[in-house]
């Protein structure tokens, strides 16, 4: 099987709006993120990195770590947990890479949301962005029917999150072992 490089559209191509989202899923360390963010290289500075992770632990301290040393100079980083739409309007022109939509999700069970609403709200928002976009999520509904039904009810609001997103987005790219798939 020949691997076929991703590249992100040149900057002059690259469209606000929903032309300009691109959704990149994948499993837990399937190189998803460190593609999304390789695509940032083709946009101007400053890009907006979206951070919906909330450090409750050590563990999670050093991944934040991690990634923030990884992305390197060019990147202004916006911790954002719960409010998408509202940071993705701040960001205004900057191309802004979302990491990770499953998390914001966790976040918006546990905080009590009504997820079909901030759902719609997010893809207004999206609508509304006048820069490039991606949106990195992790891809849960490929593995067994989980056992309880938080987690069930986790992996099928993942789901649907996805399918909204996907239908609207210009790109969809999954990620396994590191190499990119272009689905749309």
């Amino acid at each position: 099987m020949v691997e076929k490089k991703m590249k992100a559209p040149p900057p002059q191509a690259s469209h606000g709006g929903m032309q300009g989202c691109i959704l990149v899923l994948g499993g837990a360390r399937s190189g998803k993120s460190r593609f999304a963010e390789g695509l940032f290289s083709a946009w101007p500075t400053p890009w907006t990195y979206l951070a919906t992770c909330q450090p409750h632990d050590g563990e999670m301290t050093a991944r934040i770590a991690t990634h923030r040393a990884r992305r390197g100079k060019g990147w202004h980083t916006v911790e954002e947990p719960l409010d998408l739409p509202r940071a993705l309007d701040a960001a205004a022109t900057n191309p802004v890479l979302v990491d990770c939509l499953t998390l914001w999700l966790t976040n918006l069970m546990l905080a009590e949301r009504d997820i079909g609403q901030v759902t719609r709200d997010l893809l207004s928002a999206l609508g509304r962005r006048a820069g490039p976009t991606v949106l990195v999520s992790n891809e849960v509904g490929q593995g067994i029917v989980p056992d309880n039904a938080l987690a069930r009810r986790f992996r099928d609001e993942a789901g649907v999150l996805h399918q909204a997103i996907a239908r609207e987005a210009a790109r969809v790219v999954f990620v396994v072992a590191g190499l990119p798939m272009e689905m749309k």
